[in-house]
């Protein structure tokens, strides 16, 4: 079996590894962005509102993810936002901690690995639970080609909560927007043996014991 590992970007050389991932998958492939300039921050390690995480199989250069904590959940106007019936943001403000995940790419030869994928989530999620936040943000594109909106929704339990038309990247699909309750979503899988779950959720129950945040009822 190939050799995953994820770690946190700290480094200048996993820096530069992170900005050929973004330059190959959002500038070659998708078009999405003209130049990585301003992607990545330059003392990475200084920024404390963000984490990247890059991920290698068998040393070489995966996949990427960024975590940013507490983004403002008043989307602006122009991007055209409709939530779904029933989605309150400001009781979302007041129900949860929210961590956005955003930058969340594979590079195209590896994308048929899911465990790049899942290797990726686990380490987000096993760093925000430390940090005591609840719930994951995101958006995927609605329609295109390599969109995670079937893992995220179907495997993991991403819910939609609304849409838009227009955001940062240069793509004219709709942009679904998911979230996520970090708890629900251990509390579903950790006791399944699918394989996908069992990679997943490796190493989560030390950290949420440890938080007190599993309830009773849940802890096997």
């Amino acid at each position: 079996m190939s050799s995953i590992t994820v770690n946190r970007i700290e480094a200048a050389a996993d820096r530069a590894a992170a900005l050929e991932i973004i330059h190959q998958v959002f500038c070659v492939e998708k078009n999405w962005i003209s130049t990585t300039q301003g992607q990545i921050p330059d003392d990475i390690s200084s920024t404390g509102s963000c984490s990247w995480f890059i991920a290698k199989m068998n040393g070489l250069p995966a996949g990427l993810l960024r975590l940013q904590y507490d983004p403002s959940l008043d989307i602006p106007e122009e991007y055209g936002v409709r939530l779904m019936p029933g989605i309150s943001i400001e009781h979302m403000k007041r129900s949860g901690r929210y961590v956005e995940i955003g930058r969340f790419m594979i590079l195209e030869k590896f994308r048929k690995n899911h465990r790049v994928a899942l290797h990726l989530m686990r380490t987000a999620t096993a760093e925000v639970i430390e940090r005591d936040y609840t719930h994951f943000i995101t958006d995927v594109f609605e329609g295109e080609k390599h969109s995670p909106l079937n893992f995220h929704t179907r495997v993991l339990g991403f819910e939609v909560i609304g849409k838009h038309l227009f955001g940062e990247l240069n793509c004219s699909s709709t942009r679904i927007i998911l979230t996520l309750d970090i708890l629900k979503l251990y509390s579903r899988v950790k006791d399944s043996r699918s394989r996908i779950y069992q990679e997943l959720t490796e190493g989560l129950k030390g950290i949420f014991e440890r938080k007190g945040r599993i309830p009773k009822t849940i802890v096997s």
